[in-house]
C-alpha cells in the first residue's frame, strides 16, 4: 500500500518510516507512527486487567500490533493475517484520522460511510456532548 506523497516527508520526519499497523472492533485497519503509537501502548498497557472491555481491547490492538517499515517509495507491506481480518482486498481506502490512519476495504467502507451518514441526519444536535456542540457544525 502506497502512503501519499504529501504525507511522507511527514512520516520520515516523525517516526523515520517506522509505523505500527493492528486491528479495532471495526472492519478496518489502524496505521499509527511509532512515536503514536507509544502513546497508544502506554495507555493500553495502564487499563485494568480486570475489565473485560479492556483486556479485549488490549488484546485485539496490541496483541496484533505488527511493525511496518515504509519503503523508499513510500510504501508499507500490510500484514496478510491483518489484511484478512479487515477484509481489505484489492481496493482500499486510507482514511486520515489525526494522529493515525485508517485502511478499509473500499466496499466495505462506501457501505459504512452510508450508515455513518444515516445515523447523523437522525441526530438529535440537542443530546450531543459539550465536546460535540463545541465544533459548531
Amino acid at each position: 500500500m502506497a502512503i501519499p506523497v504529501k504525507y511522507r516527508q511527514r512520516l520520515l520526519d516523525q517516526a523515520q518510516g517506522q509505523m505500527i499497523v493492528t486491528m479495532y472492533q471495526e472492519p478496518c485497519l489502524f496505521i499509527y507512527p511509532m512515536p503514536e503509537w507509544e502513546i497508544v501502548e502506554k495507555r493500553l498497557s495502564e487499563l485494568s486487567t480486570l475489565d473485560d472491555t479492556a483486556q479485549a481491547i488490549r488484546r485485539l490492538m496490541l496483541g496484533h500490533a505488527t511493525e511496518v517499515d515504509m519503503d523508499s517509495h513510500g510504501r508499507l507491506l500490510l500484514p496478510p493475517l491483518l489484511r484478512e481480518s479487515a477484509g481489505v482486498e484489492k481496493n482500499l481506502m486510507l482514511i486520515g484520522q489525526g494522529e493515525r490512519f485508517e485502511v478499509w476495504d473500499e466496499r466495505t467502507w462506501s457501505e459504512q460511510r452510508q450508515v455513518w451518514r444515516d445515523k447523523a441526519s437522525r441526530l438529535d444536535k440537542s443530546q450531543l456532548s459539550p465536546e460535540l456542540k463545541a465544533l459548531k457544525f
